[in-house]
């Protein structure tokens, strides 16, 4: 081809039937075989390809006697095809979410126990959902917060809810609430009946310490540093659970335990010093698909959540 510069200019449906003549040929080795996947002759293969060189001024490839292969040319154009066809398809799902009825999948990933939040309002939630979209399928499951964060990121699920321990680039984040975390003893626990002025940060340490088995929060970091970690419970329930053995103190939110436990069953410790606030939050990925059942999710839910802190 001429060494001389050469603009393309326009690309338009001409060049695109051409390329996807030329994407075929690679695909399937060589011009013969590729005469049935694409039900037209040889010498009509070898027109497109001939034209298509002419048109980007390139050598795409070598066919003859010794076979069909790519030029240096011919694979980075091959490559360029298939990113080409990959974002007109996306151009076109869009468009078609975007005049289609309401459909497909919304997946919801929670951490711990957020779905079953009241502050929530899950069910009612999912009931908006359903009552304006009753052909999206639901899905709604839990997670760890770094298996939700990856899922968001990476597409599997639309919403994922976790405590906001740090930011991550591609994540937008909605405030839902703020929980305080305190440190509990359940009612046969030895601190339990002690007066609050002999129960120190020095004996708080002497005693077994549940950590969640992940790097703290920033607001836990400094108040579990000279704790005695002896066990491992990521999850509210399992580290209630470790409390309620009498052996074992533990951070725990305090809207959750006035929700799961009896009255008197746990003490707080110090309640006034050894406590940080959490902030819980819905995760949803920056620059994502467009997908109207999520959109109709995080707008009902931030709704919802306007409504709860206007009460306040």
């Amino acid at each position: 081809m001429s060494s001389r510069k050469y603009w393309l200019g326009q690309v338009g449906d001409f060049e695109i039937k051409q390329l996807r003549v030329f994407t075929t040929v690679v695909q399937c080795g060589g011009f013969s075989a590729a005469e049935a996947e694409l039900n037209i002759t040889r010498s009509t293969i070898s027109i497109h390809i001939a034209n298509l060189e002419a048109r980007l001024n390139l050598k795409l490839c070598h066919r003859g006697r010794s076979g069909f292969s790519l030029t240096d040319e011919g694979k980075i154009i091959y490559e360029s095809a298939q990113n080409l066809f990959g974002t007109l398809e996306e151009f076109r799902a869009t468009v078609n979410n975007l005049n289609a009825t309401l459909s497909g999948d919304l997946r919801l990933i929670f951490s711990d126990t957020v779905s079953g939040d009241s502050r929530l309002g899950l069910s009612e939630l999912i009931s908006q959902v359903n009552e304006r979209a009753p052909d999206v399928y639901i899905t709604v499951d839990v997670a760890s917060m770094a298996e939700i964060e990856q899922m968001v990121i990476n597409e599997e699920a639309e919403v994922g809810f976790i405590p906001r321990h740090r930011s991550i680039e591609g994540l937008d984040y909605l405030h839902l609430f703020t929980d305080t975390c305190r440190i509990y003893c359940h009612s046969s626990h030895p601190l339990y009946e002690l007066p609050d002025e002999q129960i120190t940060d020095a004996v708080i340490e002497s005693y077994p310490f549940i950590q969640a088995g992940l790097k703290p929060h920033e607001g836990a970091a400094s108040l579990i540093e000279h704790k005695e970690l002896r066990a491992t419970a990521y999850y509210y329930e399992t580290r209630l659970a470790l409390i309620r053995s009498g052996r074992y103190l533990g951070f725990l939110p305090e809207y959750y335990v006035a929700s799961e436990t009896r009255p008197g069953e746990l003490r707080a410790l110090n309640p006034q010093s050894n406590h940080y606030d959490l902030d819980l939050c819905a995760i949803v990925r920056k620059s994502s698909r467009a997908n109207k059942a999520r959109d109709l999710f995080v707008q009902l839910l931030q709704e919802k959540m306007n409504q709860l802190h206007n009460k306040d």
